[in-house]
């Protein structure tokens, strides 16, 4: 099986987990969305639980790009805090799904260990991100930052449950927006 069709794969797992979660991730069905047969998924992932762990994996280092790809566009980390929930609000654009990751948190007694590993490796990269962010805009300093940064993810990831639940994107926006009139978020 070529890289394309592994690259395939991992791309139909990540919009079935966005929408259906680790639980909803069936090699058939992802066989007929990419097009093969379903033991061809096995050359690359043996296991449900080694795709689980590939695309979790996967997840979080594409967010992890697209945080240093944001602070790279522009060295304000205000400017950036304020463009952070951007982020989640693009999983609600296409077809209402969520963060893969906040999906797979939800369902974290029934993850393998490895990938519960990535799930809380792609809070860890928020995070810090975050904090760090808050530390070098001066909106908290390091002791206080942690703490600042998990409410943000917590929250913003909280927004995104909300609004999915209703199938209503301008309810996210206006949650995010009563987080930064709170003070949580940047204005």
């Amino acid at each position: 099986m070529s890289s394309s069709a592994r690259e395939a794969i991992l791309a139909a797992a990540k919009r079935t987990a966005q929408a259906r979660g680790y639980g909803g991730l069936n090699f058939r069905d992802l066989a007929d969305d990419v097009g093969i047969k379903a033991a061809s998924i096995y050359h690359h992932f043996p296991s449900k639980a080694e795709l689980g762990t590939a695309v979790a994996r996967r997840y979080w280092e594409d967010t992890a790009a697209q945080l240093d790809a944001m602070l790279a566009e522009t060295a304000d980390p205000v400017r950036c805090l304020r463009r952070y929930p951007e982020m989640f609000r693009k999983a609600l654009e296409s077809n209402n799904r969520m963060c893969l990751c906040s999906f797979m948190s939800a369902e974290v007694d029934d993850l393998p260990d490895a990938v519960k590993k990535e799930v809380q490796t792609f809070a860890d990269v928020n995070v810090a991100w975050l904090s760090k962010l808050l530390v070098a805009a001066g909106l908290a300093n390091s002791k206080k930052s942690q703490q600042r940064a998990r409410a943000i993810f917590a929250a913003v990831a909280g927004a995104q449950l909300i609004a999915r639940s209703r199938s209503d994107i301008s309810l996210y926006d206006t949650t995010i927006d009563s987080y930064r009139a709170a003070g949580l978020l940047p204005k």
